[in-house]
């Protein structure tokens, strides 16, 4: 990898501004107090190697810039500003007119369709150190999916500039929500993770809350309130077909979540008074409880190794976050800041806990270490609540609803420094978001 663009590894906590120095020297990183100047990216338009394919090559590069972008750590130079034009594929790159725009890094690409096949070719270039960066790639698909294959050539391009893992070939399942606050429609949705090729699951005859994804995207858990009575069911995305959970005559249970082996699912069950987690097992049922005490135990969380989980508690008399291992047991308490905390959930890379917290009138999404150390709040507004972590464990995307707008939540994502805090774009209201690993 190149060492000029490894500068993009400001996306560490700290905050860092790549800057450039001689044609012989790598870009140096001067840590900051977290401002970041993004890397100046140039994206021409994918040259079309079949006839009909200029529009598409246009429509990929256009997206494979707004992934990047989207991040805060790339800034796209405009097409008025270049010198050299990119009209084939396999021409040399005319590294010192892109240098002389202060393009750090080139991506070039090229489109091919035959029927409702579609291939795009690809390379990522160091502008200042005059060379491909890596090997290029080639990926196929359809038509209809020719934005999954601009997600995968930005989740490329990203990865190999940051060291990070990719996270823009995802999707978010979350709860559109329609109507007055008073008379709230709720049905579950389906999007990609910017927005696009949105999917309703549901229909609107009852209230559900709190999906989530299984850990091969596939499935979803969610709570529904069709019964009269909370109720937890699990639905095959790709049919849309789904089943309830078993569930106690005359309990409620709500708050659920998939194990990482995907076959058990953690949740909450209220019976005679008393709220505690519960463990069971999907193919046949079988419940074990992991809680016993006078007290609302609620929100697991697994740890990506599937050894502990995560669980919000007022058992000190106030809401707070404990860790308990798997099969139940004491639980230690990991919260000890002002304020009540709520809705924790595991980093995939098994290095933080993200969760919502409510101190003096105010709501934060924040992060914490495993252990409670190194608590850093994210945001600050009038409410938000139930985060959600991107595959990769660098983007947080959360529920915020905004003084001023009759109730209306929205969903907003925001990286783990604390910048690049950005509304994600939905039809109408939405809440209650969970991330999908990335897409086979």
């Amino acid at each position: 990898m190149s060492m000029r663009l490894l500068a993009a590894l400001a996306i560490a906590m700290a905050g860092f501004w790549p800057v450039s120095g001689s044609a012989q020297e790598p870009l140096r990183i001067e840590i900051t107090d977290g401002v970041i100047e993004p890397m100046p990216i140039a994206v021409p338009d994918f040259v079309a190697e079949t006839s009909g394919s200029g529009q598409m090559g246009a429509d990929i590069a256009r997206l494979v810039a707004a992934d990047l972008t989207g991040t805060g750590l790339f800034r796209e130079i405009g097409s008025e500003a270049y010198i050299s034009q990119v009209s084939s594929f396999a021409a040399p790159v005319q590294f010192a007119d892109w240098k002389a725009i202060n393009a750090q890094a080139l991506i070039t690409g090229a489109v091919s369709v035959d029927g409702e096949r579609v291939t795009v070719k690809f390379r990522l270039h160091d502008v200042f150190a005059g060379q491909e960066m890596g090997k290029g790639l080639q990926l196929s698909g359809t038509r209809d999916g020719w934005r999954r294959i601009a997600h995968k050539v930005a989740d490329q391009v990203y990865s190999r500039i940051t060291g990070e893992g990719p996270y823009f070939d995802s999707r978010v399942v979350f709860v559109s929500e329609t109507g007055p606050k008073n008379a709230r429609k709720k049905r579950l949705a389906i999007m990609d993770y910017d927005g696009a090729n949105l999917q309703y699951l549901t229909d609107s005859s009852s209230i559900v809350l709190a999906p989530r994804f299984s850990p091969t995207g596939d499935r979803v858990l969610y709570t529904s309130y069709e019964t009269g009575f909370p109720r937890i069911y699990v639905l095959d995305v790709a049919n849309v077909g789904r089943r309830v959970l078993q569930s106690r005559e005359g309990t409620m249970s709500f708050a659920p979540r998939f194990a990482p082996d995907g076959q058990r699912v953690v949740f909450s069950l209220e019976s005679g008074g008393n709220t505690d987690i519960y463990l069971m097992d999907i193919a046949s049922g079988r419940q074990q409880r992991l809680t016993s005490s006078p007290s609302i135990e609620t929100a697991p969380s697994f740890s990506p190794d599937g050894s502990q989980i995560v669980f919000e508690s007022d058992r000190s008399g106030s809401q707070q976050l404990y860790v308990m291992p798997a099969s139940g047991g004491e639980a230690e308490r990991i919260s000890f800041g002002p304020g009540r905390y709520g809705t924790p959930v595991w980093s995939p890379r098994g290095d933080l806990i993200a969760f919502t917290k409510q101190s003096k009138g105010r709501f934060h999404i924040g992060v914490m270490r495993i252990d409670g150390s190194g608590e850093r709040l994210l945001t600050a507004s009038f409410l938000e609540e139930g985060p959600t972590w991107a595959p990769n464990g660098r983007v947080i995307m959360f529920t915020r609803e905004t003084q001023g707008e009759a109730g209306r939540s929205s969903l907003y994502s925001v990286d783990i420094s604390g910048r690049n805090l950005q509304r994600v774009p939905t039809e109408g209201g939405a809440s209650d978001p969970s991330w999908s690993p990335l897409q086979d």
